[in-house]
């Protein structure tokens, strides 16, 4: 199974147990009026729309090269990862915003060990889902399907959140189920902007990260030929990037030897993760 058949796999797993935990939550939250579980019902529907843009755009993505796109589609996972970030944000507000109200008019919710049943349940399958989707990202070196392990295991922490509001409710603290429902907003809207942050920087055209850059410099090292290496940049094509190189060799060499060391360099580069093409530059020393 290739990178994009397993985030296929991931999104569609993600999707389907979204929506049965988005139904539970909501009926049981609205039924008891409990702001911290309709709070997370509306981060399950958030969840909902994460994976389906995870799907389209794992699917845009997956196209292969074209007269249109050179270099592929790749780019496709961080334009709908920035819309999955807005999408946040927005229900982020609006879960807030109930809060924030439910406190101001004392509103009291009705206990129901459909609550605690529905919070232990979630905690369970999304726990099963980040163990999964880390193993997934991890095997393939997948950021979007790492990113969506985060998500799994961020749920875990706002449902454990939703219980404990739960619990001490019944005790009579009216405004705890609130604030619970408060907390969960910013946790969401942290993870928002920390998704639009990622996809940012990759559609801006950030440079590589250190890592890659030690690997490149240390693979151009051991080729012979080379008197030194006047410049290394990259251009991100969606996981991958576009390396470009450029080298000063001995002055006097002739043209088929410096070309010879400009397909050395591409090829030992090409061998790397996450390098989609590379060019080189030789200029004399």
């Amino acid at each position: 199974m290739d990178r994009f058949n397993s985030t296929k796999k991931v999104a569609v797993m993600g999707v389907s147990a979204n929506i049965l935990l988005l139904g539970l939550k909501l009926a049981v939250g609205f039924l008891s009026r409990s702001q911290a579980m309709i709070a997370d019902g509306f981060n399950s529907a958030g969840d909902v729309f994460a994976s389906a843009m995870t799907y389209i755009g794992n699917k845009i993505a997956s196209q292969p090269e074209d007269e249109n796109h050179p270099y592929g589609h790749g780019k496709a996972e961080y334009i709908f990862s920035m819309i999955i970030s807005f999408s946040l944000l927005l229900v982020a507000g609006e879960v807030l915003k109930s809060s924030v109200r439910a406190i101001v008019s004392r509103k009291v919710f009705v206990f129901s060990w459909w609550l605690v049943g529905i919070a232990v349940f979630t905690i369970i399958i999304k726990f099963g889902l980040y163990l999964y989707t880390r193993k997934t990202g991890r095997k393939e070196d997948n950021l979007l399907v790492l990113a969506n392990s985060e998500d799994h295991r961020n749920d875990i922490f706002v449902t454990g959140s939703t219980l404990l509001g739960i619990i001490l409710g019944v005790n009579g603290i009216y405004w705890l189920d609130g604030v619970v429902g408060i907390g969960i907003s910013v946790w969401m809207a942290f993870t928002g902007i920390r998704i639009f942050h990622s996809s940012y920087r990759v559609l801006m055209d950030t440079n590589m990260d250190k890592i890659l850059e030690k690997d490149i410099l240390n693979e151009i090292s051991s080729i012979n030929g080379i008197d030194h290496i006047d410049k290394i940049t990259a251009k991100p094509i969606g996981f991958k990037y576009i390396i470009i190189v450029k080298v000063s060799v001995l002055g006097d060499m002739t043209v088929n030897e410096s070309h010879g060391i400009a397909a050395e360099i591409k090829a030992k580069l090409k061998s790397l993760k996450n390098v989609g093409d590379v060019v080189v530059h030789i200029n004399p020393a």
